[in-house]
């Protein structure tokens, strides 16, 4: 099969034995340069992604997939959750209250969020179901005065399961009518996740009800638990199809996951500058190579090639060293993302075994998640910062005069 003359002369230009090892030498730290780049991009970003997962894990722990809003003339909110959970990608519906109110206890206290929840239906709605947590819901349920805290408010209160502690609700407090306090029961403590979330008390939702409202009949919010968590906001607005107002998760904690949306961009663009560098050396590769077959260049336009052939030639040589770059920086960046659990593991053992007795120096919790979309991502930008450092060589090869370089031949 008969290649085109340019993409022929160009290959042969990269594989030829230069005469000029410098350029050899420049041509190769360009490669070296994009590869480590493209490996960094592809190895950074896995982690980023995974930390975003890891948070929005412990943040979905507390916060509902989505949460509707039901007006306060509604006659029957049960019928309201019985058509959501009838709708396409919910997989459950749950009523719920909640309000802020000052949790005291021995003299302390701490402004906490209180949600008022039906145990039977709030464990079909956890997002990570846990036994011990279901234990605690079940004995919810037989405690009407009882309270369930995060595990960082009770340690910071001293609270023990069976301790008794009141509760008032934040508009009373300000109002300061402490009659409105209640004493509740601790049942237990659990994991509500790390964020804003880790000051949550679940109570009963009759209680909170007439605690937070002062009403026996109020209506509740529906959490809606959906089997695609990223469009948790298209599935909730589908199934409440404009009747009532909508919430999803990632509307409400915007602004956390547009930090790291943010933080994700920038880490990767300040990257992308190893692989400009990469780029700025294949500059100085194609200027030198031109410089060195200025007699060659001469001889192709005399036998008729044209400035677009001499132009594709050089493209295409430098060009090879932005391909070559890339592939080898996307394998090492995705075998080091599916390694560095293990790599991050053998480095702190030797850091500890080098700097100090145990495990002092704890970084095997580094974890990554690849994901493809990222990885075609980077390797396309690395090869458009690569194929737009070949253009301004190229063109001046194509500029070569065949007659000024031929007379002195």
């Amino acid at each position: 099969m008969r290649k085109p003359l340019a993409l022929f002369i160009g290959l042969r230009f990269v594989r030829a034995r230069k005469k000029n090892q410098l350029v050899s030498f420049v041509s190769l730290i360009s490669m070296l340069g994009i590869a480590l780049g493209v490996l960094a991009l592809i190895a950074v970003l896995s982690v980023i992604n995974a930390s975003t997962g890891t948070m929005r894990e412990e943040t979905l722990k507390a916060v509902p997939h989505a949460a509707v809003t039901l007006p306060d003339d509604l006659l029957d909110w049960r019928e309201a959750a019985d058509s959501l959970a009838a709708a396409p990608g919910v997989v459950a519906v749950a009523p719920f209250l909640e309000s802020e109110a000052w949790l005291q206890f021995d003299g302390r206290g701490e402004f906490v969020n209180v949600r008022g929840v039906t145990p039977e239906t709030e464990k079909q709605i956890l997002q990570s179901p846990d036994s011990q947590l279901q234990a605690m819901l079940d004995f919810l349920a037989e405690t009407p005065d009882g309270i369930i805290l995060g595990t960082r408010l009770a340690g910071q209160l001293g609270l023990y399961p069976g301790m008794q502690m009141s509760v008032t609700p934040l508009n009373s407090l300000l109002q300061r009518r402490t009659e409105d306090a209640r004493s509740f029961q601790m049942v237990g403590v659990a994991d509500f996740g790390f964020y804003d979330n880790d000051a949550m008390a679940l109570v009963n939702l009759p209680v909170a009800s007439q605690l937070l409202t002062g009403r026996d009949d109020a209506v509740p919010q529906l959490r809606l638990r959906v089997d695609d968590v990223l469009n948790a906001g298209v599935i909730a607005r589908e199934a409440v199809a404009g009747r009532w107002p909508v919430a999803s998760w990632n509307e409400t904690r915007r602004s956390l996951f547009d930090a790291l949306r943010m933080e994700k961009i920038l880490t990767g663009f300040m990257l992308l500058m190893i692989v400009v560098i990469g780029a700025v050396n294949i500059v100085a590769t194609l200027v030198m190579a031109v410089a060195d077959k200025n007699a060659d260049i001469a001889i192709l336009r005399t036998m008729g090639a044209s400035r677009a052939t001499v132009m594709s030639v050089f493209v295409i040589q430098g060009f090879a060293a932005g391909v070559l770059g890339t592939l080898l920086g996307a394998a090492g960046g995705v075998l080091l993302a599916m390694n560095l659990g293990q790599i991050t593991r053998a480095f702190q053992g030797a850091l500890n075994a080098m700097l100090a007795p145990g495990d002092v120096y704890m970084i095997a919790h580094l974890d990554a998640l690849i994901l493809w979309s990222d990885v075609v991502l980077v390797c396309l930008c690395a090869l458009g910062v690569s194929l737009l450092a070949t253009l301004y060589p190229a063109w001046r090869a194509s500029r070569v005069q065949p007659a000024d370089v031929l007379r002195y031949e």
